[in-house]
């Protein structure tokens, strides 16, 4: 029987001993455990799904002043799904990531076009419902076909798309700049390089095109020009052999 007599350890202390023999074996082990844990510093941050951190700036942009090695191919999003699945997969599968502004009704036709180009890392943005010349339509039908494709995107992909740019034209009337931004595009996208791809003009062609890009470029392509994918090797060859990284305009223009 324990004592708690002065000539020996009492049953108090005995038992105080043994309890904490359990804490000085999990202490050591939360500390193996968070030795092991990565640190802030070295922890990876999330991935992103293409849409910038910091938003761009407002009103129409081309050619971004960062200074940073860095150029926008961006690529008028229609034409048969086939080609732009290998376009698209090819871009992704030489680490360039890029911005497609798609066509509304070329993803009506096919729903599963939106997915296709963030599920490979691009960024999508709006090119209109139906391609027309704005300049021909009353503001009433200017807002519908931004906001009819503006609603299409968000039912693919629940966001509706980092940027608006407007159909054949380089660059937006302040009518349209206005009615983007109250559809909820405060930034317009235009391009300082065109590759003139929509033309057929042949691989060649649309590589030299290209050749122009100084850092900071918007180039402007078409996913829907079999001209285009042929194109693309040279033309990332070209942009390596410069230093110049292909990014989505969202993080171009961060």
């Amino acid at each position: 029987m324990l004592s708690d007599d002065a000539t020996g350890p009492s049953r108090r202390t005995l038992l105080r001993a043994a309890a904490v023999v359990p804490l000085i074996g999990l202490g050591s082990c939360a500390s193996s455990l968070r030795s092991a844990a990565p640190t802030p510093a070295t922890t990876s941050p999330p991935p992103t799904t293409g849409s910038p951190r910091v938003p761009p700036p407002t009103g129409e942009i081309e050619h971004a002043t960062s200074g940073r090695p860095q150029v926008a191919l961006t690529f008028h999003g229609a034409g048969d799904e086939g080609l732009a699945r290998r376009v698209l997969t090819l871009l992704h599968d030489r680490g360039a990531s890029v911005t497609v502004l798609a066509v509304g009704t070329w993803l009506q036709q096919y729903p599963d076009a939106a997915r296709l180009v963030t599920d490979l890392g691009h960024e999508l943005g709006n090119h209109t419902w139906s391609h027309p010349d704005l300049s021909a339509l009353d503001e009433p039908g200017i807002r519908a076909e931004i906001e009819r494709c503006r609603d299409r995107i968000v039912a693919g992909t629940g966001i509706p798309g980092a940027f608006f740019r407007p159909s054949q034209a380089q660059h937006a009337t302040p009518e349209v700049r206005r009615l983007a931004a109250a559809a909820g595009y405060p930034t317009v996208l235009s391009y300082d390089v065109d590759s003139r791809d929509f033309t057929d003009p042949g691989a060649a062609a649309i590589r030299r095109n290209v050749r122009s890009v100084t850092a900071g470029s918007v180039v402007s392509l078409h996913l829907g020009h079999p001209g285009t994918l042929e194109a693309l090797p040279g033309l990332l060859d070209d942009l390596a052999d410069r230093r110049l990284a292909p990014v989505t305009a969202g993080t171009l223009f961060a």
